[in-house]
C-alpha cells in the first residue's frame, strides 16, 4: 500500500463525509462512519478505540458500554498507531487492517481500524486519514450531547470529584506550530485537587497548573471554583495578575482562608518566547535545555484564598526554540523511596533524560509510570500531574 494524497474525501469530496456526520445523531457517529467505509471504501468492518483516562488502554466503543475487551495502548498493533500517531498496516492471510489515529490538534483520543478482505487491492492511505480526522471532530463535538464515547473512554467507575476534575480540563495533548503541551492526571480514576488548563490566542499561550488542597469532592469543588474564577477573568481581558487577584478573592469569598490553591499561573508570547509567570504555591518548573535539566527558580507568593485582598506580581523568563518545560504537582517531586530520597532530587532527572525522544503527548504518561515502582510499592499518598511543554517558537 503507498499513501495517496490528503482531501479525496468520500464520494468525492470531504465536504460529503462531514455533511453525513453533521447530520448523524450524536451517539449514532460511528455506525455512519462503518457505513461509508463498506460503501466508499470497500471496507469489510471498522472498529473504534478510545484511550481511557489514564491513557494506559484503548477502549472499544461498542452500542453497550463494557461488553467487549480493550487492548494496551502500547504493547499492541493499535497502540503502535496510536503512540506513533501514524497509520500502520498489518496484512495477513485472512485480509488487511488499517490501524489509523483518531486525535483533533494533537489530542489523542483513540484509533480507527479499517479492516478489508483478503485479495482487496488498497489504494492510498489519505482518503482513510481524512475520515479519522473527521470522526475524531466530530466525536469533540458530540460530547456535549450524548454520554455514549464518554462511556466508552472508562476502563473501570470514576469517583464523583474526578468526573468533576475531568470535565474541568481543556483536553490531554494541544499542538501548534509554536509548541506541543501534553498532560496526564494520576490516579486517573480517583484524583483530587490536581489540575490544569491552557487557552491560545492568536499571540499568547495561557497556561495554568494547580495543587489543591484536600481530598475528594471539596478538592473538586475548590478547583472547580479556581478554574472558573481564572477563565472568566481571562475572558475579560484582564492581565495575569488581575485574573490570580480576582481567582483568589473568589477563593477567600468563599472559604475565608480555610482552603486555598496553590497553582503556578503562565502566560506565553508566541513572538518573542517571553513568559510572564505567577508562582502561588507548589506546582514547579523544571526545564530541559541543551540536554541540562534545572528547576526553575521562582519568586513564591502565596497561594490563592488564603488571605484577603493579596496582591499579585509577575515575574517573567525566556524561553527558546527547543526548551523542554515540566510542570510539575508535590505528588510528583516529593515522592520517597524506601530510602526516604525525594524523587525530585535525582530519579526526576534520569526520567527527563530517559523520556526525552517521546513527544510531549506521551511525556506525562511515561514519567507518572515511574512514580509506583520508585516508591517501592507503597500507596500514593497524593495525586500527581505532569504537563509537558515542547517550544518550538515563531521564524
Amino acid at each position: 500500500m503507498t499513501e495517496g494524497g490528503r482531501g479525496e474525501g468520500v464520494g468525492g469530496g470531504g465536504g460529503d463525509l462531514e455533511r453525513a456526520l453533521r447530520r448523524s445523531a450524536p451517539h449514532a457517529l460511528f455506525e455512519e462512519v462503518r457505513g461509508i467505509l463498506a460503501r466508499e471504501h470497500g471496507a469489510s468492518g471498522a472498529e473504534l478505540l478510545l484511550a481511557d483516562y489514564a491513557s494506559a488502554r484503548l477502549q472499544p466503543v461498542t452500542p453497550e458500554p463494557y461488553t467487549a475487551g480493550s487492548v494496551s495502548a502500547y504493547n499492541s498493533t493499535e497502540g503502535r498507531a496510536f503512540g506513533s500517531q501514524e497509520p500502520h498496516v498489518v496484512a495477513g492471510p485472512d485480509g488487511t487492517a488499517v490501524h489509523l489515529p483518531v486525535s483533533v490538534r494533537g489530542d489523542r483520543l483513540g484509533v480507527l481500524t479499517v479492516r478489508y478482505p483478503a485479495g482487496v487491492l488498497l489504494g492510498g492511505l489519505g482518503p482513510l486519514r481524512d475520515v479519522a480526522d473527521a470522526l475524531a471532530h466530530a466525536i469533540v463535538v458530540a460530547d456535549r450531547d450524548t454520554d455514549f464515547f464518554l462511556q466508552a473512554r472508562r476502563a473501570k467507575r470514576l469517583t464523583l470529584a474526578a468526573e468533576m476534575q475531568w470535565q474541568l480540563l481543556p483536553g490531554r495533548a494541544c499542538s501548534r506550530p509554536e509548541y506541543d503541551l501534553g498532560a496526564q492526571l494520576e490516579p486517573a480514576y480517583a484524583i483530587y485537587g490536581d489540575s490544569f488548563d491552557w487557552s491560545a490566542s492568536a499571540d499568547h499561550l495561557t497556561l495554568t497548573v494547580n495543587n489543591g488542597m484536600g481530598e475528594g469532592i471539596d478538592a473538586a469543588l475548590l478547583t472547580s471554583l479556581a478554574i472558573s474564577a481564572l477563565r472568566n477573568a481571562r475572558r475579560g481581558g484582564l492581565a495575569l495578575a488581575d485574573q490570580a487577584a480576582l481567582a483568589d478573592q473568589a477563593l477567600y469569598g468563599q472559604y475565608q482562608g480555610n482552603l486555598h490553591l496553590a497553582m503556578l499561573l503562565l502566560r506565553f508570547d508566541l513572538d518573542s518566547g517571553e513568559v510572564e509567570v505567577i508562582d502561588a504555591g507548589s506546582p514547579r518548573v523544571y526545564r530541559l535545555r541543551a540536554g541540562a535539566v534545572e528547576p526553575l527558580a521562582l519568586e513564591a507568593q502565596l497561594p490563592l484564598g488564603m488571605f484577603e485582598d493579596t496582591v499579585y506580581t509577575c515575574q517573567s523568563f525566556r524561553v527558546r526554540p527547543g526548551d523542554r518545560l515540566f510542570f510539575l504537582s508535590d505528588g510528583v517531586y516529593d515522592v520517597l523511596s524506601p530510602s526516604g530520597e525525594r524523587y525530585g532530587l535525582h530519579a526526576l532527572e534520569r526520567a527527563v533524560m530517559n523520556t526525552r525522544l517521546l513527544p510531549p503527548s506521551q511525556v506525562p504518561r511515561a514519567l507518572l509510570e515511574e512514580l509506583p515502582g520508585y516508591r517501592g510499592g507503597a500507596e500514593a499518598a497524593d495525586d500527581a500531574m505532569v504537563v509537558c511543554l515542547d517550544w518550538h517558537g515563531r521564524g
